[in-house]
């Protein structure tokens, strides 16, 4: 029987031999304070990896043999219900048997207490055998998970450090719910005409003389949002001036219940389903159009921090999308690469073939690539996240030792940070890319609905749109990197010039190549800031780096960063290769055998970002030209 955990080599790489479990397990089971927890790193390593062979078989075997059944048969809404097909529901009664949902949960609320890591390594199992089917599961562990999380930031869950258990959590119930599989939850952001535009956001959260929290507005695209549970993002302030983006400090968070009680036992809607879109793909997947009318809500955390805890259930989503654009890709590739080992023409099987072995090997390449920063961001994201939690549950007996942790708390956080847009834009361009050739390496076949290639390409087509599309996560690269030089110039320079003295001294070649392309990404960031810089110093002539210090508080990104905004995924591109080809050298240094794998990245990687970087600086003027003028003469005539 197939499983897609067993018969993935590069996957099995990071379970069994590359992840530092010894600190995610350390901080998963409480420093290993737990009585009902693992005692050390091997045995918890074991139980996870038994549970991928499991979610491998059940995908391969039971939820990728019926994918064309799903992609045919459609949810419903009727009389204000959601309703899913049979095979649906059986799918989902069988993942609920095998207590999925609870899978990153502690063990003291039903979970099973496995590291965030596990249940995004199960995501790109399910993804491969049907995205929308993962995409709906990870909606049910993910938002139970994202409920305790923000319950600790709240301050709203006890635990008792001598047991090292959780003694009451806020949502406690809503948690347990899900972990059943008998409720889920949604994130409702999107409204019309405010799509990637928070600050434009119209529902409304209200409160009573009695402090009563009541929310009022229209959520659409809401993926599984026949939810229970709604994560409702809402203005509660009025925007302090006329900036475009001052309403983002006006927005507050609340967890919105589909239903309530009447104090009679009767069970009142309070949320209504007004639509369920019908979709390129993703079709087994419940997109909902919800709305508000004065429904009871309850307040996360502070009025006005809405879109700063919105950004931190994103963040965590957006690594998720990355692992469902692994699965597609990985199913891509497999499904290419089986063709074309069958299919004969001019005396020989295609995948012998110059071009489509081109192809097939740079698939190849790319997946080994997306694994290595999905997992590395995945990582990153959990660490700071779990010694935040633990410094404010199981508080350090030092100030030493509390100054410690704060510090690698913000050392896993910059770099969850910086990979994550790059994770989220890489690979879901590259699900788009990889499926689209996977129809091309099946000619006419891939066209038809009989191989499944056509149906890999509808299903990728919606990853860089959700979950904030990948324009937006190029503008938030280019943005960090862009502001990170200007808050901290003497920081970038420095790391400038390491970067250029190990592109010529590096220990091996690699370590120089390596070096060559940080190098590059380093001539690209400065060139920009440079042209950046001509409309705020008087003379280019005199420009030097370090006198962006003096220009701090003075630059607008969003008047003063016009080239960068035009080039900004370029930026993000040869930020991604860059963030690779790293990735794969730490990997080679400690495991020789993965250096044929940076060789392979790297010699696409190189000329490509010499490719992007002479676009960034040879392009551009005259588009940028006609905007401002377009502009200009607005501004003329509305005068």
């Amino acid at each position: 029987m197939a499983n897609y955990y067993d018969d993935n080599e590069d996957l099995r790489f990071y379970v069994e031999r590359s992840i530092d479990w010894e600190r995610l397990v350390e901080l998963t089971e409480y420093k290993y304070r737990a009585a009902d927890g693992f005692t050390n790193a091997s045995e918890a390593v074991d139980f996870y990896r038994s549970i991928l062979e499991m979610v491998g078989d059940f995908s391969a075997n039971q939820i990728a043999t019926l994918a064309q059944e799903i992609d045919r048969q459609h949810p419903r809404l009727e009389n204000g219900r959601v309703e899913f097909p049979p095979v649906l529901e059986d799918i989902f009664e069988r993942i609920r048997q095998l207590e999925l949902h609870g899978m990153c949960l502690p063990r003291e609320l039903g979970g099973v207490n496995c590291p965030f890591v596990v249940f995004m390594l199960s995501m790109e199992l399910l993804a491969r055998a049907e995205v929308s089917v993962a995409a709906h599961v990870g909606f049910h562990g993910g938002m139970a998970l994202v409920m305790l999380i923000l319950s600790i930031l709240e301050g709203t869950t006890e635990f008792d450090t001598d047991s090292a258990r959780i003694k009451s959590t806020r949502f406690g119930e809503a948690i347990g719910e899900i972990i059943s599989g008998k409720a889920w939850g949604s994130m409702d952001i999107t409204e019309p005409g405010a799509g990637s535009d928070m600050a434009a956001l119209r529902t409304r959260g209200e409160q009573d003389a009695e402090g009563n929290w009541y929310v009022t507005g229209q959520k659409i695209f809401i993926t599984s949002g026949h939810a229970k549970y709604h994560f409702v993002i809402a203005r509660t302030e009025k925007p302090a001036g006329d900036d475009a983006f001052a309403g983002l400090k006006g927005l507050s968070l609340f967890l919105v219940p589909t239903r309530t009680g009447d104090g009679r036992g009767e069970r009142v809607p309070q949320v209504r389903f007004d639509a369920l879109e019908e979709k390129l793909g993703h079709h087994g997947s419940a997109t909902v159009a919800a709305s508000f009318d004065r429904a009871p809500a309850h307040l996360i955390g502070r009025r006005g921090d809405g879109f700063k805890l919105m950004l931190l259930l994103m963040n965590s989503a957006r690594v998720g999308v990355g692992f469902e654009s692994l699965g597609i890709c990985e199913a891509a590739w497999r499904m290419a690469k089986a063709y074309a080992a069958e299919r004969g023409s001019m005396g020989k099987t295609i995948d012998r073939h110059e071009m489509i072995a081109d192809y097939l090997d740079e698939m190849r390449t790319d997946i080994q690539g997306i694994r290595a920063v999905c997992v590395d961001s995945a990582c990153h994201e959990e660490t700071a996240h779990k010694l935040d939690i633990l410094l404010n549950l199981i508080p350090p007996e030092t100030e030493a030792e509390r100054r410690g942790s704060q510090a690698e708390i913000e050392r896993h956080r910059r770099a969850s940070r910086r990979l994550t847009p790059l994770v989220k834009y890489l690979a879901a361009e590259k699900a788009v890319e990889m499926s689209r050739r996977c129809v091309q390496i099946h000619g006419g076949y891939g066209y038809s609905i009989e191989y499944g290639a056509e149906k890999l390409l509808r299903d990728a087509m919606v990853l860089p749109i959700y979950e904030g599309t990948s324009q937006i996560q190029a503008l938030m690269a280019m943005k960090d990197n862009l502001t990170g030089i200007l808050k901290r110039p003497g920081a970038f320079l420095r790391a400038a010039a390491g970067a250029n003295v190990r592109r010529w001294f590096g220990n091996s070649r690699r370590h120089r190549r390596v070096a060559g392309l940080q190098t590059k990404v380093n001539a690209t960031l400065r060139f920009l800031l440079t042209r950046l810089a001509i409309k705020k110093l008087s003379e280019t002539r005199t420009f030097s780096i370090r006198r962006w210090m003096r220009l701090s508080g003075q630059w607008d990104p969003k008047k003063d960063f016009a080239l960068a905004l035009l080039h900004a995924e370029r930026l993000t591109r040869m930020l991604a290769d860059v963030a690779v080809c790293e990735t794969l050298l730490a990997q080679a240094e400690r495991f020789p055998e993965r250096g044929e794998v940076l060789d392979r990245y790297l010699e696409r990687a190189e000329p490509r970002c010499r490719f992007l970087r002479s676009e960034i600086t040879g392009t551009g003027k005259r588009l940028l030209d006609l905007l401002a003028t377009a502009e200009s003469d607005e501004q003329s005539t509305s005068r």
